[in-house]
């Protein structure tokens, strides 16, 4: 949801870089404020690295009153905020403005709370994913959604996009294991959204601001659903022939009425890729494997393990392989969690997409994202939460040869466009941030687009918080319907890149 360039003021006038650091240090320590060249430099980008951008300036506050100062005065002088965490998102959400902000979030970083008794913790935005489970490990609870990045991604990001993880199918994304969420609006007005209780008065406006991706406001604290750590857990590692017996024998799983912790689908490219790596004892004959997770008591796991045996078995597996032990469970699961560093040892770079498909879609996804390959002249391995229908391929590139980057480019396109066209969706979990902007095109109708852009405009009238990302503008859709139909060059050029 996010105010476009034509809908801003016409006389909207950025002042220079003094008269910003002036107002900045009138509300932050001076150590908070980074302005030189090589300092800016490390916030050029997120994860997703092809596309760059030094900001005018970054700021680094400590403490809430800081952070509403810095929102006021970047109002007061109608200077663009993008809002950052630990900079692993993927769809360059958390990309600077050349002529803004950027609001580091990263000393926001204190577990304020963990209360047994309620299961709830309360953290800081740049608290990170596994350091929650970790603190609530000692009263025998942890923090569901496990991100592949949560050694490293911050909650404050993990509520921007509304990331999922490995575990997403039985227990749910960021969305269902967040209870309340404090947030600070571009004039320095403090919400809080949801609350402690299972139910909070009035509208649902903690559901539109989990997923926002930095354009409605800036998340300072939030309370979080905490769940008790299962007694036993343990994985099957299934083998498949093929890519499409894989994706029939996820769609089995489920139709026989089972909801696994995990169900993950690795393609026999990824498992090569990542086997040296991390050396989780991956079938490297198969085409494709799953991995398939139980967890709960003793009897529950032993019976749901021999329920999806059964169900693997009929489906076509040609190998059952069930962890022995939690070391070896640990080391299924760093396999896939590993698989995108991984690329890096077969590819100079990789473009990790992110789309959504009905389950009963993924074998002919995975058949027709291999005829991609070929018209595109790129390899791909196939890594994905293969339960809810969440897809991430890896497309391998040489971002030295740009015109290897082209390709990329359209073949990630089409990977999208081909999950709307099955009645999916073009993000699960990464968000849509400049990535993806040209797909909300093909998705949604303008007056989709018009709504989205009319909550935008309730929270930040002003369009400057995380501006020109994820909707696009009425001239844009044209042209790339345009250099769609006929098959001219994307519009990715207007796109800063590395």
């Amino acid at each position: 949801m996010n105010l476009n360039v034509e809908d801003r003021p016409a006389d909207l006038v950025i002042p220079d870089l003094q008269e910003i650091l002036h107002a900045l240090r009138a509300v932050v320590p001076e150590h908070c404020i980074l302005f030189r060249a090589e300092q800016k430099k490390p916030y050029e980008c997120d994860g997703l690295s092809l596309y760059r951008q030094i900001p005018m300036v970054v700021v680094l506050p400590e403490t809430e009153e800081q952070v509403r100062g810095v929102l006021r005065a970047c109002r007061r002088l109608n200077v663009p905020v993008v809002t950052r965490g630990a900079g692993t998102g993927l769809s360059g959400g958390a990309m600077p403005h050349a002529q803004g902000v950027l609001l580091g979030m990263a000393k926001f970083n204190r577990i304020k709370l963990i209360d047994p008794e309620s299961a709830i913790a309360v953290v800081e935005p740049g608290v990170r994913n596994l350091a929650v489970s970790q603190a609530a490990s000692q009263h025998g609870l942890y923090y569901a959604p496990d991100p592949s990045s949560q050694i490293a991604c911050t909650i404050g990001g993990n509520v921007a996009e509304n990331s999922g993880g490995v575990h997403c199918l039985k227990y749910g994304l960021t969305l269902h294991n967040v209870m309340q969420v404090r947030m600070i609006t571009l004039d320095g007005e403090v919400l809080v959204l949801g609350g402690e209780a299972p139910d909070a008065a009035g509208p649902d406006l903690l559901s539109v601001a989990i997923g926002s991706e930095g354009m409605l406001g800036v998340v300072t604290e939030v309370v979080l659903r905490l769940l008790p750590t299962p007694g036993l857990a343990k994985v099957i590692m299934a083998s498949f022939e093929d890519v499409e017996a894989a994706g029939d024998a996820v769609a089995a799983v489920i139709a026989a009425g089972i909801i696994p912790a995990g169900l993950e689908m690795m393609d026999q490219r990824a498992t090569e890729m990542v086997e040296p790596f991390v050396q989780a004892g991956y079938d490297l004959n198969a085409k494709a494997i799953l991995l398939c997770e139980s967890d709960g008591t003793e009897l529950e796991v032993e019976q749901e393990i021999a329920r999806m045996q059964q169900v693997l078995s009929d489906a076509g597996a040609t190998r059952l392989q069930v962890s022995q032990n939690e070391a070896e469970r640990v080391r299924f699961w760093a396999g896939r969690k590993n698989a995108f560093p991984a690329a890096g040892r077969v590819s100079p770079d990789y473009y990790c997409m992110d789309g959504t498909i009905p389950r009963s879609q993924l074998a002919r996804v995975l058949r027709e994202i291999e005829s991609m390959e070929q018209a595109y002249g790129l390899r791909c391995a196939n890594v994905f939460h293969a339960g809810d229908g969440n897809l991430h391929p890896l497309i391998l590139f040489d971002s030295n040869d740009s015109d290897e980057v082209y390709r990329a480019d359209l073949f990630g396109a089409a990977i999208l466009e081909l999950c709307v066209q099955v009645g999916g969706t073009i993000t699960g979990e990464h968000g849509v941030g400049m990535e993806k902007i040209n797909q909300m095109c093909v998705q949604f109708q303008r007056e989709e687009l018009d709504a989205f852009l009319s909550v935008k405009r309730s929270f930040d009238p002003d369009g400057l918080l995380n501006p020109d990302k994820v909707i696009p503008t009425l001239a844009r859709c044209a042209e790339y319907g345009k250099m769609h139909v006929h098959g001219g060059k994307l519009p990715f050029a207007d796109l800063p890149r590395f």
